[in-house]
Order: structure tokens, then sequence, then C-alpha cells
């Protein structure tokens, strides 16, 4: 296992004339869930499509599981579940995962393998439109763990859903990262971040904090993440 799943460096990318990520430096160990919190705008998308392979970067480095982020290694070693589910909604759950499974050269053992992990086994045969939004967010989640995937890039992944339905996807997150994956989940909802062990706070393009929760924290004097983020952004500060 490599020592850090993701570690950016000076990274700065300029999309036409604004600089989306300014001078951005971060490491993320292995199985941890790291939150990545900030407002519209902040940077959050560009850092994702960056980590993905699909942002060309300006200056600075960014390596993914010891690769430099874009290399052909990594398809199989990434899965990206976007915010709107980016399967086949006329397709059964089986159909949309053999579909998946052949584009990436997944064996018939990695079907079975994912419906288990995500829980849609008794749901395999039913179209997907005809489930409901968390099995849709598990089926967007098997498709992703098809390859095996070390790191888990999830933008939004429980926006809309129910506080039960968000309750079991975060469960599953959990199980995830106890396997020794590692999870990057963008939210910009601060009780979301609640959830997850590390946090990666941007605002504009820079970090403002990246660690743990509790180190943030204490570092802020605060309860909570909401309290902490606008203690650092109404103090100017930043907490390492």
């Amino acid at each position: 296992m490599h020592n850090s799943a993701i570690v950016a460096s000076h990274l700065t990318v300029t999309r036409e004339t604004v600089r989306a990520l300014q001078d951005v430096n971060f490491s993320i160990e292995p199985g941890k869930i790291t939150g990545l919190i900030g407002p519209s705008g902040s940077g959050k998308t560009t850092l994702i499509r960056a980590i993905i392979g699909a942002q060309e970067l300006t200056s600075g480095s960014l390596e993914i599981l010891g690769l430099p982020a874009g290399s052909s290694e990594l398809r199989k070693q990434i899965g990206y579940v976007t915010q709107s589910p980016a399967v086949y909604m006329d397709l059964t759950v089986l159909e949309n995962l053999r579909y998946f499974a052949s584009i990436i050269n997944a064996p018939a053992s990695a079907i079975d393998r994912v419906l288990k992990e995500v829980d849609l086994q008794p749901q395999a045969n039913q179209v997907v439109q005809q489930l409901s939004g968390g099995q849709l967010a598990r089926v967007s989640l098997a498709v992703a763990l098809l390859g095996d995937a070390q790191l888990l890039v999830l933008d939004e992944p429980t926006v809309g859903l129910d506080p039960l339905l968000r309750r079991d996807l975060w469960r599953l997150f959990a199980d995830l990262a106890g396997q020794g994956r590692t999870l990057l989940i963008s939210s910009h909802v601060m009780d979301e971040a609640e959830l997850c062990t590390d946090l990666l706070l941007l605002r504009e393009g820079r970090v403002l904090s990246h660690g743990s929760k509790q180190s943030l924290l204490s570092k802020t004097h605060t309860k909570s993440v909401q309290e902490a983020f606008l203690a650092l952004v109404q103090g100017g500060t930043h907490a390492a």
C-alpha cells in the first residue's frame, strides 16, 4: 500500500483566466474518509477533475496512488461517482454492471462482488428507473467499485436523499474505508462533514484547513465543522 493516496504539491490550475486552484498542498493517507468541503466556487470540482485525470494542471504536481494524475494505470484504481447517476435508467442493475464491466475488462466475479458490497443482490434484475434514490446511488457506487478501485471520489453522493438512506450510505462508506480504500467525499453540507474522519476545507481555490476533524475543532475552539469553517473565514487564518 502506498504511504499516501493523494499528494498535491504547489498545485495550481487556471481555467481560462480564473485561478481555480492556487498553490494547493496536501497529503491524504490511505484508508481514510476525507471530506472535501467548501462553498460553490471554492475549487472542489476542479480538484476532483484533476484527481481523476480530466483536468490539466497549470503548475505544481498531483500524485494519485504513487503515480502522476491522469496516468493510464490509474483507470482501474480510481472509482468516480458523479452527482447525477451515470447509469442507464432503462437497463437492470445487472445489465448496467455487465456493460460497465465489459468496458474495463472486469471479470464476471467482480459483478457478484460489487452487488454484495453495496447490498443490491435482491434488486439485481430490477430496472434502474424503478429503484429508490438510495438504491440508485448504490448502483452508481457499484459501477465505481467494479475495477476494485483503491480510491473512491464521490461528488455529493447523498444529495437529495432522506436521513435514513444517507445513514445507510455512510455505513457503507465506513465499511469500504475499513477495507483499506480511500474515500474523498465532496460536499457543501456541513453536517456531512461531521461524519468524515479527515477534512480538506477549500475556499477561493486555496486550502483553508486539512487534518482530522478533532484537530480542526481544537485549533478553532469550536464545537462543529460549520463553526470552525466560519471561524477560519472570519479570522482570515489557515489551520494546517
